[in-house]
């Protein structure tokens, strides 16, 4: 008899297995709303999926009268850059610095201290700090999402860099490599994979650094919307934007893995995936 742990899914199985979740969520929310609707037509905390179609029509397919804007688009694209440039910065320096600290003591003595302390630090704490500082503009938000992600990524890529074989970086330096030549040829290649998987990983806590951000002071943008139209309660808006913020992390999460799959096959078959 096969053991649980050795039994694999089949395609179809898994894709079944993945999709049940979400389908007994939908049915908990369909037989919850057509109750609280039953007794209240009106009821605003669970609107029926019609809701949902009149408000997507009116957000993302009819411009806005005061603006002409497409209101969902406009926010989605405003979200997206202050993302990007934040997570992308803060995986160029992560990487550089993470490099650097794993592999050079020098450095490793004097930044590490001050990287594991930015990392214990709250960033919502320091976010009245950050718009003192840089303004009510793009600037305080992207820096939030910098001081946020930017340590873990730091700290992770130093520890990997770290427990790299020494035998490798021996065989280096014994045919003649100097510390640039290790760091590229040697280090790099293999840091590569785990920063990808490190930006993954810090990707929930990059939109959540955004939502916050952009809920307490901005003019567009995801988190400004939902904010905006919840002291009017409407779920209807809501929710859809919840949704979308989630297949945008999600479709952000899986470029990132095939990208990964793409450029380092080899990592991927090491863990056996």
């Amino acid at each position: 008899m096969t053991k649980l742990i050795n039994r694999q899914p089949s395609r179809i199985s898994k894709a079944m297995l993945g999709l049940m979740p979400f389908i007994i969520l939908l049915f908990v929310y369909m037989t919850a709303s057509d109750a609280r609707l039953a007794e209240n037509p009106y009821d605003k905390l669970l609107p029926a999926f019609s809701s949902f179609v009149d408000a997507i029509e009116r957000m993302a397919f009819t411009p806005s009268k005061r603006t002409g804007e497409y209101l969902f688009w406009t926010d989605t694209l405003a979200s997206l850059q202050r993302l990007a440039i934040g997570v992308g910065a803060s995986a160029l320096f992560g990487l550089a610095i993470g490099v650097a600290n794993g592999m050079l003591p020098v450095v490793r003595s004097s930044l590490s201290p001050l990287v594991t302390a930015i990392s214990l630090i709250p960033p919502m704490a320091i976010l009245p700090i950050l718009f003192i500082t840089f303004g009510l503009g793009e600037v305080s938000k992207v820096v939030l999402i910098f001081i946020g992600i930017c340590p873990i990524i730091i700290r992770d890529l130093q520890l990997k860099a770290q427990s790299l074989p020494q035998e490798q970086l021996i065989k280096a330096q014994t045919l003649g490599a100097n510390s640039w030549q290790i760091i590229v040829r040697v280090v790099l290649p293999q840091i590569f994979p785990r920063l990808i998987e490190a930006v993954r990983l810090t990707l929930g806590s990059a939109w959540l650094f955004l939502i916050a951000a952009e809920a307490i002071v901005a003019t567009d943008g995801l988190g400004y919307r939902i904010f905006l139209v919840r002291r009017y309660l409407s779920m209807d808006v809501i929710l859809p934007y919840v949704v979308w913020i989630t297949i945008l992390a999600f479709t952000m999460d899986w470029l990132l893995r095939k990208l990964s799959e793409k450029v380092c096959p080899w990592y991927h078959k090491a863990q056996g995936e």
